[in-house]
């Protein structure tokens, strides 16, 4: 069974950071790309950033500059570095990983930036 396990979620202050981290389980051995998405009550899920296994990397506009996506592919995991946080990034993030052509999700993780 592939499993994604996510950490790293909490509340901070305007302004604070955080950090993101997606463990992927043993089943998932040819990863491509790796990301985050997020969703806001009320709105759809949307991406937040992505890396390829050769470390190109894309980022929403909303978040360049402010975060950045990581990852260790001996250990399959992909962080998402969070710093300069804002209310309006307040979201539940979700952490994808694509392996050949098949996308799979984690379970989510809250985040929630106080002003």
């Amino acid at each position: 069974q592939v499993q994604l396990v996510e950490s790293g979620g909490g509340l901070v202050r305007a302004g604070g950071s955080l950090r993101l981290s997606c463990a992927a389980s043993d089943r998932l051995f040819s990863i491509d790309l790796m990301g985050w998405y997020r969703q806001a009550p009320g709105t759809p899920r949307e991406l937040v950033a992505s890396i390829t296994s050769g470390g190109s990397t894309n980022y929403a506009d909303s978040v360049k500059g402010r975060f950045t996506i990581s990852r260790d592919n001996a250990k399959k995991l992909v962080y998402l570095q969070m710093s300069g946080l804002q209310p309006e990034d307040t979201a539940v993030y979700y952490c994808l990983v694509n392996q050949w052509g098949v996308d799979y999700w984690g379970q989510g993780t809250q985040v929630t930036v106080s002003s």
